[in-house]
């Protein structure tokens, strides 16, 4: 493929013609901030999906079958929040690079309980939600209405995952 074409195969950000009410710096911040949602959600993807193939135990059904749940829902945010970042006039993230940084590993999973990974799972849905939180505020302050709602409605599945989550390995 010639360079040219390459070239032309850039995505770039448009913003310096959005003019929608929100300012740029804060639109730039927003975006950052959906951005390492946007790597926190894939992370809880891959991580659901792994531990959804390799959970083993009495709670196996119970376990594969929320996972699963989790990770197609999960996946289907990752569109969602992408867009919003794009939306804010910023590129969307286009490297998985650090996908093998945060996917557990074979000898993690083979060694780990089902309890092992409900709680390495607890551990970054609270994150998630913290996160969240804090960006679904700044949005508030911000008057970007979309944001946080969307936010919102990504914390109302962070939350109800993490009672899911909670309820399966209780004693």
């Amino acid at each position: 493929m010639a360079k040219s074409a390459i070239a032309s195969l850039t995505p770039e950000a448009s913003n310096d013609r959005i003019n929608t009410g929100l300012k740029a710096d804060y639109r730039k911040s927003m975006s950052k901030d959906l951005s390492e949602i946007l790597a926190a959600t894939y992370r809880l993807t891959i991580k659901s999906h792994i531990y959804h193939w390799n959970v083993v135990g009495p709670i196996f059904k119970s376990i594969h079958e929320l996972t699963e749940e989790h990770y197609n829902e999960l996946f289907g945010a990752t569109d969602v929040i992408a867009e919003r970042i794009r939306a804010l006039g910023h590129l969307a993230p286009v490297s998985l690079d650090m996908a093998k940084s945060f996917a557990p590993t074979a000898s993690d999973v083979d060694q780990a309980s089902a309890h092992d990974m409900v709680a390495d799972l607890i551990k970054d849905h609270e994150q998630t939600v913290r996160d969240m939180r804090k960006a679904a505020g700044d949005a508030g302050e911000n008057g970007d209405n979309v944001t946080e709602d969307m936010l919102t409605e990504r914390l109302n599945f962070h939350e109800k995952a993490l009672w899911m989550l909670r309820s399966v390995v209780a004693n």
